[in-house]
């Protein structure tokens, strides 16, 4: 049996227009092939789809039986089509993100809530990306864009550049520190260093100043919450460093200071990174430019916030 999707419509088109030719007519074909048409479904199906000599035409209970089926499954395949155009023209779709920045995530969430007036069909998941291994999910297709500041030369993947920020020291007023018109390295060998609970080399403070210049600080104390640090900073219970915009963006706290970090300062840069494959996907285009405007002014200077 092989029943197409052009016989459930001549079906539901026949059984609303009373008559073959008004069905022909709203279908766009000739009144013969439709003739021709029920005459194959019927030989097929091996039953009398209409009651014989009656007009309008009727359906019989086994055509009543196959617009019943017809009238669920024409619907889901238009549906199905419609979903397909959709992730055609960048309407839908899955967009999965990992970030490989814990401070990201107060960055992110603005971002995904503008994305979403966007493109409210598109799925959105988020992953820390330092639970797992992220770069390579993104290869695999697991994961759709990585949020990172340590890009790599990767086949099909792409590192767009979103913005540069500032790691930037902050300490309680009291602290000694706060004299200083910047820190270097050694000024934390007798400092409670505190930082968020992911590995070192994942840490801009340890990775372009501690580890190069092989100091070690007094203590690390790891604290989830943005909002904690800030807390025990303010109480001079340790000191921290964290970028530019997320210490713009916290709460006042006017006991804290914030320095430069080196004479000069250091920056970094963050990015997204996709495939390319995926480079005309306009949803995912959307977010990398929504990722830039929130792009926040450096914070490399000496201030109390």
């Amino acid at each position: 049996m092989n029943i197409e999707i052009r016989h459930l419509r001549s079906i539901q088109a026949i059984h609303r227009e009373g008559s073959v030719q008004a069905a022909a007519r709203l279908l766009n074909i000739t009144q013969s092939a439709l003739s021709h048409q029920i005459k194959v479904i019927q030989d097929q199906l091996g039953v009398e789809l209409f009651i014989r000599n009656i007009k309008p035409l009727r359906l019989s209970p086994e055509g009543l039986r196959f617009l019943k089926a017809a009238e669920r499954i024409l619907p889901e395949i238009e549906l199905l089509k419609t979903e397909f155009q959709d992730l055609q023209s960048g309407d839908a779709g899955r967009l999965h993100i990992a970030i490989e920045c814990h401070a990201c995530f107060e960055w992110l969430f603005p971002v995904i809530n503008i994305f979403r007036e966007d493109f409210p069909e598109i799925d959105i998941d988020i992953r820390p990306g330092f639970a797992f291994n992220a770069l390579p999910a993104l290869t695999s297709g697991e994961i759709d864009v990585v949020i990172s500041s340590n890009p790599e030369t990767i086949a099909n993947v792409e590192f767009h550049d979103l913005f540069t920020y500032a790691p930037t020291f902050i300490a309680s007023h009291v602290n000694p520190l706060a004299e200083k018109s910047f820190v270097e390295a050694s000024d934390f060998a007798d400092q409670v260093l505190i930082t968020y609970p992911v590995e070192r080399s994942r840490l801009d403070i340890f990775s372009q100043i501690l580890m190069p210049a092989r100091v070690e600080p007094k203590m690390v104390r790891q604290i989830e919450l943005t909002a904690v640090i800030l807390l025990l900073v303010d109480a001079n219970k340790g000191v921290s460093a964290l970028p530019d915009w997320v210490i713009d963006s916290a709460e006042t706290h006017h006991n804290i200071i914030a320095r430069p970090i080196t004479e000069g300062g250091i920056t970094r840069t963050l990015y997204a990174a996709t495939r390319r494959s995926d480079g005309d996907k306009s949803f995912i285009n959307r977010f990398i430019e929504l990722g830039r405007e929130r792009q926040r002014p450096m914070a490399g200077r000496n201030r109390r916030i």
